[in-house]
């Protein structure tokens, strides 16, 4: 909204342009569904799934990592993957393979350890 002023300097009005937003707020709902519907599909996967930030710390854990991990979300959300979950002979190897798909470069079929709360060892295939 501007104001609108006569020739004689004197305020008369306001002029105001409108814009149909109608499609962009569809759309954003859209995306917000969307965005519920995977968060849903990654929480109750029957499958742990974990991810990290480009320095190796935990930014996604689902409820089965958690159920088999016996390690809640808040517990490991932050915290070195590698470092603190990976048993120091399998260190090197699983941070490689997480560090070649920080880079582009996918691994299938790699199997490694994680640890559970207690300590019992869980074989997980990445």
């Amino acid at each position: 909204a501007t104001p609108r002023i006569d020739s004689a300097g004197q305020l008369v009005g306001v002029v105001g342009v409108g814009q149909d937003i109608t499609e962009k707020k569809q759309a954003e709902v859209e995306l917000t569904r969307v965005a519920a519907d995977l968060r849903k599909l990654i929480d109750t996967a029957n499958a742990p799934i974990f991810g990290i930030d480009t320095k190796g710390r935990v930014n996604e854990w689902n409820d089965k990592a958690a159920e088999i991990t016996r390690r809640s979300k808040d517990e490991v959300m932050g915290h070195d993957l590698v470092a603190e979950f990976i048993s120091p002979e399998y260190r090197d190897s699983v941070r490689a393979v997480l560090d070649n798909a920080l880079n582009g470069q996918e691994t299938a079929n790699f199997e490694f350890p994680l640890y559970t709360k207690t300590g019992e060892r869980v074989e997980v295939l990445l």
